[in-house]
């Protein structure tokens, strides 16, 4: 029935405003592009951290390897012919959606980081969204100009405000760059991710491989906007494996200043 009804919804969706929500998607895509830039251009001036603790050296680095080849033979040529195959104006809706469903995570988080202006706004987004916005397929809040918008926070984020360190770095299997408190932190935010497998009716699913199957398609479906992202981090990388790790620290950074 969930099946039936997610069909519908997208269905819907072609009767929408199709170039308004492409010139969103055009610009969440140049914001994309300008956080990589700045990201990009910090790490520059900053250079390799290389006297630190990196106790998974070793396992890193193979992990790493692992996940570039996975992602160049298998996951961009599915990501590639779903970006051909698909109008942008269902894959932003779609991707509305699940940043929608996204909204316990968000509203939990800004609580706990006492950001409660955020905490509010985050829960008018999804009242809106939900509401008029067909289930979150259209962002109603953005296409109106209202002066609300997402606070992307997560249990991660939530520890370091807390004083919680980082601890050494992980990388995870086709999932990428980490570190300790942020991996304890994503199966704790998990708890609260409808995408989970579950008994009640939070969750979407409630089977492990219908998790896994919708969890997969909102990957691909986000990562069509952004493609061609990955290709200049890695084009830009003397060595693959120090220039993700610290690509990965300072976009933390800059998410936990935020």
């Amino acid at each position: 029935m969930k099946k039936v009804v997610l069909i519908l919804m997208l269905s819907l969706l072609y009767s929408c405003n199709a170039k308004q929500i492409e010139q969103n998607n055009n610009l969440a895509t140049d914001e994309t592009y300008m956080a990589f830039d700045d990201i990009s251009s910090e790490f520059e001036n900053k250079g390799y951290k290389k006297d630190e603790f990196d106790p998974l050296s070793g396992y890193n680095r193979a992990m790493t390897s692992f996940n570039d080849s996975f992602y160049l033979y298998i996951s961009k040529p599915v990501i590639l012919t779903y970006k051909d195959i698909v109008h942008p104006t269902i894959r932003t809706g779609v991707s509305n959606f699940f940043t929608n469903l996204g909204f316990p995570i968000r509203f939990i988080n800004n609580l706990l980081q006492f950001k409660f202006q955020n905490s509010w706004e985050e829960l008018q987004m999804f009242l809106l969204n939900t509401t008029f916005g067909i289930a979150g397929l259209i962002d109603v809040a953005k296409e109106n100009n209202f002066e609300i918008k997402h606070h992307d926070e997560d249990f991660g984020q939530t520890l370091a405000t807390w004083g919680v360190g980082e601890g050494f770095h992980i990388v995870l299997p086709i999932l990428g760059p980490s570190n300790l408190r942020d991996t304890f932190a994503f199966f704790v935010d998990d708890f609260a991710n409808p995408l989970k497998k579950g008994d009640t009716s939070f969750y979407l699913s409630n089977s492990t491989e219908e998790s896994i199957g919708i969890r997969t398609f909102k990957v691909v479906n986000n990562s069509s906007f952004k493609v061609e992202v990955y290709d200049k981090i890695r084009k830009d990388a003397i060595d693959l494996y120090p220039y993700l790790k610290d690509f990965h620290r300072k976009q933390r950074e800059k998410q936990i200043k935020e």
